[in-house]
Formats: C-alpha cells, sequence, structure tokens
C-alpha cells in the first residue's frame, strides 16, 4: 500500500501543474479509477479518488446521476443485470443503487480493509468482491448470504469469474486463484510479481497482469498459452472484448494496448496525455472503448482507429442558456458544463446547480452532500468569490472541494464568465 501512495502523490502533482488533455466526460474531483458500461451500451458508472461515483450518458457526456455515501475512493463500480449499479470503496463497503435514488438501497458490509475489484456472475446473482485485506468474498444479489475466500497473502487486487460460475482471484502475491463451488481453492498458475487484473474469456481462458507488464494468457489447466509484453509500465486494468478476440490492457504510463488474444500480438496502442489510466471497458459492439485515468477524465476511443472520440461528447443540449447567450463567457463556462445545470429544474450532475448562485452561502443546494470542511465555510458566492476561486483555484479557495482542479489565469475571461453567470443563473 505504501507504493501506491507515492503513485497517487506522484498523480496529484502532476495534476496540479496541468495535463494537456482533451476535456471529455469531466465532473470527478480526483482520478478516475473505475469503470463500467451498462449492457446496452447507452450508460457509463466511473468511480474516482473523490470519493463518489457518476452515472454518464455516454453519447452526451452528461452526468444523469451523482452518487456519494463512501467515506474514501470509489475503487470499484459494477453495472449489474437488472438495472442497478454496485460501487465499493476504500472504506471496505459496497454500496448497491437504482439510478435517480439518492441513498443506496443496500449496503454490503464484511471486509475490513480497501475493496479494489468488483465481478458480476454469469448468471447475474452473484457478486464477487477483492479487498487490500487479504479476502475476496462473493455476495448473493438477491439474499443475505455472502462466502469469504481469504488464503492469498497479501492484497486481493482483482476479481473475476469462470463460465461455469466458479470465482477467479488475483493478487499481490502472484497467484491465480480458481475457487470450486466444494470448497477450497486450487492455485492455477503464480506470475514472478503482482497481479492487478484479470479477465476470463468466454471459453474459461484467463488472461492476467500486473507489475512486470506481461499479459499472460492462461490456459485452465495452468499452462500460459501466450504472453504479451507491454512495458515498460505495470499494467493496471484488463478488459475483454464482447467477442472475446480481444484484450486491453491499461498502463500507468497512460496508453492502452489492445492484443490480439489468438496470436498475442499488441494490434493497437492508445496514447492518452501520459497520466495512469486506472481504469477501461469496451462499449458493447466492440467498436469504442472508454477509458478513466489520473487526468480526472472519462474519455472515449475509437477501438479500431485507436483515435479519441472527442465531438459527441461535448454537446450541450441540456444547457440551454449557454448556448444561447453566446459570448465569451458562454465559451470559458464550456469547461463546467459537464458538471453543472444553469437552472434547478435540469437534474443533477457531478456537482450542484448554479441556479440562483449569487447570494447563495458555500455548500447549501439541499439534498447536494457536500464534505464537511466545506460546510464548515463561512462564504458566500458573489461575483468577487467566483472570481478569486477561479483565479487560485478550487483546491486553495475552497479546501475539501471535490471540484476538478482548474484556474483561469486571464482576468478578462474570469470577468465575461461571471458576466455570463449573472445572466444565466439569476432567478427566472
Amino acid at each position: 500500500m505504501t507504493s501506491f501512495a507515492r503513485i497517487l502523490g506522484v498523480i496529484a502533482l502532476l495534476l496540479l501543474c496541468g495535463a494537456p488533455a482533451r476535456a471529455q466526460m469531466r465532473g470527478h474531483g480526483g482520478p478516475v479509477r473505475a469503470l463500467a458500461v451498462t449492457a446496452d451500451g447507452r450508460l457509463a458508472i466511473s468511480g474516482g479518488f473523490d470519493q463518489s461515483a457518476i452515472v454518464w450518458s455516454i453519447e452526451t457526456g452528461a452526468a444523469l446521476g451523482v452518487l456519494r455515501f463512501h467515506d474514501g475512493a470509489v475503487n470499484a463500480v459494477a453495472a449489474l443485470p437488472d438495472g442497478r449499479f454496485a460501487t465499493a470503496s476504500e472504506d471496505g463497503r459496497i454500496a448497491l443503487w437504482r439510478l435517480g435514488r439518492a441513498e443506496p438501497e443496500r449496503v454490503l458490509e464484511g471486509h475490513t480493509g480497501p475493496i479494489v475489484a468488483l465481478a458480476i456472475s454469469p448468471d447475474g446473482l452473484s457478486l464477487a468482491s477483492g479487498s487490500w485485506d487479504g479476502t475476496a468474498r462473493i455476495w448473493s444479489l438477491s439474499g443475505e448470504d455472502s462466502r469469504s475466500l481469504d488464503p492469498h497473502r497479501g492484497p486481493v487486487n482483482a476479481v473475476a469469474f469462470l463460465p461455469g460460475g466458479a470465482p477467479v482471484t488475483a493478487g499481490a502475491d502472484g497467484a491465480v486463484r480458481i475457487w470450486p463451488p466444494e470448497g477450497g481453492s486450487q492455485v492455477l498458475a503464480t506470475a514472478p510479481t503482482g497481479l492487478n487484473a484479470v479477465a476470463v474469456a468466454a471459453d474459461g481462458e484467463i488472461a492476467v497482469a500486473g507489475a512486470d507488464a506481461i499479459l499472460r494468457f492462461v490456459r485452465t489447466d495452468g499452462t500460459v498459452r501466450a504472453a504479451a509484453e507491454l512495458g515498460p509500465n505495470p499494467v493496471i486494468a484488463l478488459a475483454l472484448s464482447p467477442d472475446g478476440a480481444r484484450v486491453a490492457a491499461a498502463t500507468a504510463g497512460g496508453t492502452i494496448a489492445v492484443v490480439n488474444r489468438a496470436t498475442g500480438q499488441v494490434q493497437l496502442r492508445l496514447v492518452g496525455p501520459g497520466l495512469p489510466v486506472w481504469s477501461l471497458a469496451w462499449r458493447p459492439d466492440g467498436a469504442e472503448l472508454v477509458t478513466g485515468g489520473g487526468d480526472r477524465l472519462v474519455r472515449r476511443w475509437d477501438a479500431k482507429s485507436g483515435e479519441p472520440i472527442g465531438a459527441l461528447i461535448m454537446r450541450r443540449p441540456a444547457d440551454p442558456l449557454a448556448v444561447r447567450q453566446g459570448g465569451r463567457g458562454a465559451e470559458v463556462f464550456g469547461a463546467c458544463v459537464a458538471c453543472h445545470t444553469l437552472t434547478s429544474d435540469e437534474g443533477e450532475r457531478a456537482g450542484p446547480t448554479l441556479a440562483g448562485l449569487f447570494g447563495r452561502r458555500i455548500a447549501s443546494v439541499p439534498g447536494y452532500r457536500y464534505s464537511d470542511s466545506l460546510k464548515r465555510m463561512d462564504l458566500v458566492w458573489t461575483p468577487e468569490t467566483v472570481s478569486r476561486l477561479f483565479e487560485i483555484g478550487p483546491a486553495r479557495y475552497t479546501p475539501g472541494t471535490k471540484m476538478p482542479e482548474q484556474t483561469i489565469g486571464s482576468e478578462a475571461d474570469r470577468a465575461a464568465l461571471i458576466e455570463f453567470l449573472e445572466r444565466a443563473t439569476a432567478p427566472r
């Protein structure tokens, strides 16, 4: 865990320096640690180091729901077959949600350390979790039963299920384990370094990768059928394409390698802004990848060309005032539109609505979950305080905020933004 914390510190410094990244789905106040896509491909759910999860419309880039419950980073998420979402956190808890509800409908507790991985069983009835407490657990999604799997020596970093339903775990001890229904476990293979990610194909073959940046394809008899060297940076996450033909591997260096499973050859490399890519998922047609990383963005990629998909992400039909009023202030506000609405009837996004902003006390929008530090601040939003927020940055001006760190260096641009907000957020 110490080395993991050091990595996070480096990321924080890089973020403060600013990354040359093009904004797509922007809303998290920290690196995007986890991603999942719904079976119909319309929605994505992301989990962040800012302790929140966000449900997105992939086509429009709009945040449809912000899920706030956990007391630590949201390290793993899953889209359940019945339309619910699961989030798991550094706080050792799993929350089950329905979109549109402010609180989880069920909370699963049992782990004594951070949870870093989730997986859904093939029949959709069970949820597997992996934790740094050295255990994995299997939870019934329809009842209260759970099963603990605990012989790993060190953190369990990844979980999956074989096609028949047997759980698979991988961890810092380098072991890949299968857990038969009759009890006990079978060590399928052992890598020379810690493993961070696992994915299982429909034929039962297991893909694993970790600190040595080698993607291994392991047969059910424990032999390694093929391996691909993806270095120099550790592999953090894996995702198998819907047809099982390709594996996408995300690295701490900010690249994603798309590997042909049959040959073990790298077909494509997607190159981002250079910060770690912590999470990734395929859309169901296999034409796109969705990724999340240290730049705090959720990004879409063309899985055939390797090019980022950007134009569709930032459409703004949900913010008619921003489009209608035009001018430089509206352009500056474009960086805020994925997180904030301008009117109170447009629903919640990653941040609170800006309707009635000026004259409002900080952390006072009803129903929005603020950090305790913001609630304790004695601050009222005025043209002067909003301008100061963007002059020195949210982290310094409002410590404890989950707002993405950004500044507006131009005094003229800040003035244009204020003038726009005074008109666009005024009571109607």
